[in-house]
C-alpha cells in the first residue's frame, strides 16, 4: 500500500500518543520527526539496558545537545524512565518528549499524573476513510478492519489472527495480566457477541462459565489495552445510571470479525450488521480524538 497520511496533529509541546499496537504511532512519529533521538524499548537489548539504569536516558540526552526532540517508543515498558522524563522537562523547558504506549494500566500504576500539564495526551486509531480516499474498500474494512499492521500485509486475514494471538500470548500472558488464558479466550469469543450491542456482564459470564467478577475484569483489561471501549447511554440531564448498561466495541472492527464464531444456521446480517456499527463508531471515536487538537 502507497504511503497513508495521517490525520493525527502535533505540535511543540510534550505528548503521549497512546493506541493499540499496529495503529501507525511508530510510524507517524519517524515520519514526523526524522531527526529525533529515538529510543524503541521494544528491541530487548535497549530494553535491558534502560530497566536495569534508567538514568541512561540522561546520559544519551546530554550526549546530543543540538537535539531537542525525544521519542521513547512504547514508554510502559520501563515506566521508570517517566522520573528522569520529568527531571528532563524542569530541566531544559525547549525540549520536547513524545511518549508512545500500547497499554495505559502500567502507566496508570506508576503514575502517568507525574507529567500533569507538562505532557498532552493524544491516542492514535486505526486508519479511517478519509485517510485510505480511494484505497477504502468497505466490504474488506469489515472483514479485515483497518490497522495498518493488517492493511500492509500481504495476506490481510492470517496477520489480523496473529495479531489477536499476538496480544493474548504477549500483552496478557507475558505481562502477567491473567493466569488463566483458556478462560480469557473463551470470554474474547463470547464478547464478540456483544460488539455493537447493550454490554450484559452477567450473560458473558455465564455463557463463559466464569465468574462476573472475572469478566469485570478481563473487560478492564481489554479496556487497559486499548483493544475496546464502552460506549455510555447519551441523556440530556444528569441521572442515576444505576439501571443503564453502555454499548461494547472492540476498538477496530477486524478484531470483532475475526473472534465472532459463526454457525450455520446464522444470517449474515447478524454479524454485518455489528461490523458496520462498530467501523461507524471507530471513525467517530478517532475524528473526536483528532480533532480535539487541531488547531
Amino acid at each position: 500500500m502507497e504511503k497513508v497520511s495521517r490525520f493525527l496533529k502535533t505540535g511543540k509541546e510534550s505528548f503521549f500518543l497512546l493506541g493499540p499496537r499496529g495503529t501507525g504511532k511508530s510510524t507517524t512519529i519517524k515520519d514526523l520527526y526524522p531527526d529525533a533521538i529515538y529510543i524503541d524499548l521494544l528491541m530487548p537489548d535497549i530494553y535491558r539496558n534502560y530497566l536495569a539504569r534508567p538514568e541512561r536516558l540522561r546520559e544519551v540526552v546530554h550526549a546530543n545537545p543540538e537535539k531537542n526532540v525525544v521519542v521513547l517508543d512504547e514508554i510502559q515498558k520501563v515506566p521508570e524512565l517517566l522520573d528522569v522524563v520529568h527531571g528532563l522537562m524542569e530541566e531544559k523547558r525547549g525540549r520536547q518528549f513524545i511518549l508512545t504506549g500500547s497499554s495505559a494500566r502500567k502507566l496508570k500504576k506508576t503514575g502517568v499524573d507525574l507529567l500533569a500539564g507538562r505532557a498532552v495526551m493524544r491516542h492514535m486509531h486505526p486508519f479511517m476513510a478519509a485517510e485510505l480516499k480511494n484505497n477504502f474498500n468497505l466490504e474488506a474494512s469489515l472483514e479485515c478492519g483497518m490497522l495498518p499492521v493488517v492493511l500492509d500485509s500481504s495476506n490481510p486475514m492470517a496477520t489480523l489472527h496473529a495479531y489477536i494471538d499476538l496480544y493474548i500470548r504477549e500483552e496478557v500472558q507475558m505481562e502477567g495480566f491473567t493466569r488463566n488464558i483458556g478462560n480469557f479466550s473463551r470470554f474474547l469469543e463470547a464478547a464478540s457477541f456483544s460488539h455493537g450491542a447493550v454490554l450484559n456482564i452477567s450473560n458473558i459470564a455465564r455463557e463463559c462459565g466464569i465468574e462476573r467478577k472475572t469478566v469485570e475484569g478481563y473487560l478492564h483489561i481489554l479496556e487497559d489495552l486499548l483493544l475496546a471501549f464502552r460506549l455510555p447511554v447519551f441523556t440530556r440531564r444528569a441521572k442515576r445510571a444505576t439501571i443503564q448498561h453502555p454499548k461494547f466495541y472492540f476498538f477496530d472492527t477486524g478484531i470483532y470479525s475475526a473472534l465472532r464464531p459463526s454457525g450455520p444456521l446464522d444470517r449474515p446480517e447478524e454479524k454485518s450488521g455489528a461490523a458496520i456499527e462498530g467501523i461507524v463508531a471507530q471513525h467517530i471515536r478517532a475524528w473526536i480524538d483528532y480533532r480535539k487538537h487541531d488547531c
